[in-house]
């Protein structure tokens, strides 16, 4: 049965309160049978709040902006375990993230009552190529009045994702969001093959530029780069340079 971290994260979050992928990890981590290794081997203490070594700790710059738009996370079963999941930084970011594991056979009951909640207005985040023209929409402009957009973002690797999808049918009858950016995908912690292929966290950084709300879009890519920079400093045996231009521009947002 997959495990689900249903509940919105509260309104005042400490930067130790385990946010919706962080409790789902937890549950994961305890339906295990042997210890999750991540690339590398064991690598020695990790932050909880960060996943991140304590010397290269980003706790005390997680932002938090408010947004009226939601994130619905359907994650692949490793994970929630992945150092370099980048479904976490979402969580951290966006106030109501929301986590589910994702299995083929089962679907938790929490999913389903969050996409019929009233007060969303669910979109599979997904490319129109590979769905009927009919389902596809390029704007959540035309959500209806009263309701705020729900992303729902398949948190896998690309072959993973499009299983997921084809075998998910409580979505079929969702409006698929495609979405068409100019820029190049910037994440370096694992690369795909194609350049117009993003990490979950820049998809939902469009997601909310679609629902203009830029200040929290780029809010979030700033926060990757700079998880991104304290995890490769790490991974090298270096400092973090907490005065570089990712920092510099995460604290301009901050201040915005």
């Amino acid at each position: 049965m997959p495990v689900a971290a249903p509940v919105a994260v509260p309104a005042s979050r400490s930067a130790l309160e385990p946010h919706a992928v962080s409790r789902l990890r937890t549950a994961r981590l305890a339906r295990s049978a042997k210890p999750f290794m991540a690339r590398g081997g064991i690598k020695g203490e990790r932050c909880p709040g960060c996943r991140l070594v304590p010397s290269h700790c980003l706790c005390d710059v997680r932002p938090e902006v408010p947004t009226t738009s939601g994130m619905c996370l359907l994650m692949a079963d490793i994970e929630p375990l992945k150092p370099s999941n980048t479904g976490w930084l979402i969580a951290d970011v966006v106030h109501d993230t929301f986590a589910f594991g994702w299995a083929r056979t089962e679907v938790d009951p929490a999913l389903l009552a969050l996409l019929a909640d009233p007060q969303w207005q669910a979109f599979v985040v997904f490319p129109g190529e590979f769905v009927a023209p009919e389902r596809v929409v390029h704007s959540v402009q035309t959500t209806p009045s009263g309701k705020r957009p729900l992303f729902i973002l398949l948190d896998a690797t690309w072959p993973e994702a499009r299983k997921m999808f084809r075998k998910s049918p409580y979505l079929n009858a969702l409006p698929v969001l495609s979405l068409n950016p100019e820029q190049v995908s910037r994440y370096q912690l694992r690369r795909s093959r194609r350049d117009d292929h993003f990490c979950t966290s820049e998809v939902a950084s469009l997601c909310l530029e679609q629902a203009d709300e830029s200040h929290a879009a780029h809010t979030l890519q700033a926060y990757l780069d700079v998880y991104t920079h304290h995890y490769l400093q790490a991974k090298h045996q270096l400092p973090p340079d907490l005065n570089g231009p990712a920092h510099l521009q995460l604290r301009a947002l901050n201040l915005a």
